[in-house]
């Protein structure tokens, strides 16, 4: 077999296929991220880290200290990349049927603003990856919401978006109890035997994603009640809501995110991809 030869075995050859290839390594590098903020997180509720809890920047941040830590965060910032293209391209064509009326037009929007969510995150990884530093902007959040509140009906926008974002971790709690996150997953490519353990994995990891993305909404609307732009938070500062609760319960929720980052990877090699 000739080099060219194998080449074409290997490297996409089609438009669909280099579209299938983005959204498997898109997904393999969400469930990285993912995967590296239950193990921090967990490392803090076990006692065996102190305030290792990190949101999605600093947990990428923790690959530059490994070995080839820069080759690592570039293909996390890659993998990113390629992520928020499928999400657009998922959008656009309408991948998944969702139609031309308002609710379907909604439907594609979020799928392009899920994939857009991630464009700060992998401009921060493909930074530390060329320069060794990056600006975190860890206050762009509240920079953000601050401006919002001096607009007119401002706090009523902030406790709607934080409404919205209760609403998305209720789905994703929805997901989690009703299967339907197995649709996005060829379930019957996976080995019989393991195919339960991947459900429970999907079924934990979707119920956690609910849980911090719940609190997140709740620290949105009380920055929008009290009017007041710092008392919004991140993943970061819901862990450190978790973790006043005790240490069982942060365990309990980054082994939750951990095991979403596994059900990502999972999703990368065996996805449902409509294109």
């Amino acid at each position: 077999m000739t080099l060219p030869d194998t080449l074409s075995t290997t490297l996409p050859t089609t438009p669909r296929a280099g579209i299938r290839t983005l959204a498997r390594v898109g997904f393999a590098a969400k469930g990285v991220v993912y995967g590296l903020m239950g193990a921090l997180a967990l490392l803090a509720a076990t006692g065996q880290q102190q305030g290792q809890t990190a949101d999605k920047k600093e947990a990428v941040q923790t690959l530059q200290s490994l070995p080839g830590g820069p080759v690592l965060l570039g293909l996390i910032a890659l993998g990113l990349l390629a992520y928020i293209v499928w999400r657009v391209v998922q959008a656009v064509r309408d991948t998944e049927d969702k139609g031309t009326d308002a609710a379907g037009i909604a439907r594609r929007v979020g799928y392009a603003a899920s994939g857009l969510l991630y464009a700060s995150l992998a401009w921060y990884a493909a930074q530390l990856a060329l320069s060794g530093s990056a600006d975190s902007s860890g206050n762009a959040r509240q920079t953000l919401t601050a401006r919002v509140l001096d607009w007119p009906a401002g706090e009523w926008l902030i406790m709607l978006a934080g409404a919205a974002t209760i609403g998305v971790g209720v789905y994703q709690l929805y997901q989690a109890y009703s299967g339907r996150f197995q649709k996005n997953i060829q379930s019957s490519d996976i080995p019989a035997g393991q195919q339960n353990t991947v459900y429970r994995l999907g079924q934990l990891g979707y119920t956690a994603r609910g849980i911090v993305l719940g609190i997140i909404g709740y620290f949105f609307i009380q920055a929008g009640r009290q009017s007041r732009a710092s008392a919004v938070g991140s993943t970061d500062e819901a862990f450190d809501l978790l973790a006043s609760m005790g240490p069982l319960v942060l365990g309990v929720v980054a082994l939750g995110l951990l095991a979403y980052g596994l059900y990502m990877l999972v999703q990368a090699k065996y996805p449902v991809l409509k294109v």
